[in-house]
């Protein structure tokens, strides 16, 4: 019989790409995963990653593994629910960014909430700095928060390169005495972002174009108001990306990370796992 921990702990590694990174999924250190893939590998008498330098990879018969690794484990869960639920799960209280707001994760957090009648999800899209704060004070379970490159205290992080951006139709002067610039309020990462260097390159800027939501301000660079800075799942095809030859350095590393909250329950845990997936997925498309 197939240990469900082991191949909990493989899809975990083929998903992050590495031992480390499985091992914050799944709540284990690097060397308990590794012991657990070598059992695993043990038992079914197959290798089922390379490891090739820092990078891990399934084998021919880890990729065959992989999809009914995935449905033992979707089933078990399914299972666990089904005879242990009780009638209410209680709530889990997620924070998200503005921008993946608008992304397809409304998509998998709807599915979340219906395959858990008995849990109340609670989302709140804000700005990452309102986020933890929230947090750390106890009003969020869960956040997926932007910030500067730390790479500590999260259950997983993903590296997030921004570009600069103007119109595609419509492109600002990029000699302009006083830059338009188009942002969220103040506290957004990517204004500060901008502004630290616009002025660091002694030039001046004004913001032409504030809004609270992502939209407004795609709309308004499409539309020719102003520049802004954007992570690549944000940029739209009315977009045009601006790079060192337009006079625009690249913009200091940020990174999204998976925060949850010290007293995490099963419920929270659990949607974190499937946030992760989705992270990791949109983070193999960008690359």
């Amino acid at each position: 019989m197939l240990d469900l921990e082991l191949l909990r702990s493989f899809v975990a590694v083929v998903d992050a790409g590495g031992f480390t990174r499985a091992g914050a999924r799944v709540h284990r250190t690097q060397s308990t995963v590794s012991q657990q893939i070598k059992r695993l590998e043990d038992d079914l008498g197959q290798a089922l990653l390379n490891r090739t330098g820092k990078d891990v990879t399934p084998t021919e018969s880890g990729e065959r593994l992989l999809s009914y690794a995935r449905r033992l484990l979707s089933l078990a869960e399914e299972a666990r629910d089904v005879v242990a639920r009780p009638n209410g799960e209680g709530a889990v209280r997620l924070g998200i960014p503005e921008d993946f707001a608008a992304y397809r994760l409304t998509k998998l957090l709807a599915s979340f909430a219906r395959s858990r009648p008995g849990l109340r999800l609670d989302v709140r899209a804000a700005q990452s700095v309102d986020l933890k704060r929230d947090l750390e004070r106890g009003d969020l379970d869960l956040a997926l928060l932007k910030r500067a490159a730390e790479g500590r205290d999260a259950i997983a992080v993903w590296p997030e390169r921004l570009h600069w951006i103007t119109s595609g139709s419509h492109p600002c002067d990029a000699n302009a005495a006083s830059l338009p610039l188009i942002f969220f309020p103040t506290g957004c990462l990517y204004r500060a972002r901008a502004i630290h260097a616009i002025e660091s390159a002694g030039r001046r800027w004004h913001m032409a174009y504030c809004s609270a939501n992502l939209a407004g301000i795609q709309a308004a660079v499409a539309a020719g108001l102003g520049l802004s800075i954007l992570p690549a799942i944000a940029i739209q095809p009315d977009h045009r990306r601006l790079t060192a030859k337009d006079g625009f350095a690249p913009i200091d590393s940020t990174e999204l990370a998976l925060v949850a909250s010290p007293d995490a329950s099963p419920a929270t845990l659990r949607l974190a796992d499937r946030l992760a997936e989705f992270c990791d997925a949109i983070q193999a498309k960008a690359a």
